[in-house]
């Protein structure tokens, strides 16, 4: 069976899309793109737009010409985007979702890690996998009169492919810890979690299609969890945890709120990984409240760009912008949102300065 990550570890390259978006994503995103930039690795960035300022220009929120970009280079930089304050808008499509389908980018990766500042929880290190595509987010509701109906798409397709990313990664870590002789029994168990007792239908099949998959890769272990089991244990043990694998909602759900457990949405990066592409993006939002101040956290944005780095085969350099990021929390060189005072440019810079 070919390993679903094979691509993304020897997929070495240097064009990279940047698609800044609205609001903060306009600044936490540069402030990436300069990261990426003073590693040296000869990258090279194409900008590209979207979002809903993008929109209300010209009546088109993605433009083809940015899917086109984003696929030339096979990586892309996302920022926020706003959306609709009034509702449903006639022609609006929500950019990521766009990209999401376009690219059929079918896995959300959500890593959570401490991070050494008194807002994280130590001893935290999971990651949270995503099923990206289908789910409640497949995009069928429609209205009858006073009653609204939204459909729940699972296939056995969809949720053996996200299994077997899940997997992928729990083998890649195990594999990592023994080349490195550790003890450390964690990066070994792959939790699929669900709510099969009441959805038999649809989560009965991504339990199943999930454990069909597990005997693919021996030497990982699979447990598995009710989804309202696992919101209660992220709270209260979340350092058992290694690798999650869960469909769309509920991995949606879960992921922000075990971001929580390492300082909020400021700090926690994502990726969307498919075949043809990946895009990279902080999972906070545009966040106009706070918007063109220079004060917005760009950590986020930073860690998805050592994701980034990670996919293209650039782990070391990956390796060294966490390593710089971890150093200005221990500096103190805090934005707002983690009870400091930094704007978003000294944050930068003083990540850069320890690269």
């Amino acid at each position: 069976m070919a390993d679903p990550l094979q691509s993304a570890i020897n997929n070495q390259q240097s064009k990279i899309c940047v698609v800044a978006g609205d609001g903060v994503g306009k600044e936490v995103i540069p402030a990436a793109v300069e990261v990426l930039g003073s590693l040296g690795l000869g990258l090279e960035f194409v900008e590209a737009d979207a979002g809903f300022e993008r929109f209300q220009k010209s009546g088109n929120a993605i433009p083809d010409a940015t899917l086109a970009e984003i696929e030339s280079a096979g990586v892309a930089m996302f920022g926020a985007t706003s959306s609709p304050t009034t509702g449903a808008v006639a022609g609006y499509r929500s950019p990521i979702l766009a990209m999401r389908r376009a690219f059929d980018l079918y896995a959300n990766l959500r890593p959570v890690r401490s991070l050494p500042g008194p807002f994280s929880r130590p001893n935290v290190d999971l990651l949270i996998v995503r099923e990206n595509t289908e789910g409640m987010y497949a995009g069928r509701e429609r209205r009858d009169g006073d009653t609204a109906i939204a459909e729940r798409v699972i296939t056995a397709r969809g949720s053996e492919r996200i299994a077997r990313v899940a997997f992928a990664y729990a083998r890649k870590l195990q594999i990592s810890n023994l080349k490195s002789q550790t003890s450390n029994s964690k990066k070994q168990t792959v939790t699929v979690v669900h709510k099969a007792n009441v959805l038999k239908v649809t989560d009965g099949l991504f339990r199943e299609s999930c454990l069909k998959v597990a005997p693919e890769f021996p030497g990982v272990t699979v447990d598995e969890m009710l989804v309202d089991a696992m919101a209660m244990r992220l709270v209260r043990d979340p350092e058992n945890f290694d690798v999650i694998v869960t469909t769309n909602l509920f991995g949606d759900i879960l992921s922000d709120e075990a971001a929580a457990l390492i300082g909020g949405l400021g700090i926690a990066p994502s990726a969307n990984i498919g075949e043809r592409a990946a895009v990279f993006e902080p999972v906070h939002g545009s966040a106009p409240d706070i918007a063109g101040q220079g004060i917005a956290n760009p950590i986020g944005a930073i860690l998805s760009a050592a994701m980034l780095l990670d996919h293209i085969g650039q782990g070391a350099a990956a390796d060294r912008v966490r390593a710089a990021v971890n150093a200005v929390i221990v500096d103190r060189v805090w934005p707002r949102d983690l009870g400091g005072s930094a704007t978003t440019r000294e944050v930068t810079a003083a990540i850069i300065g320890n690269l």
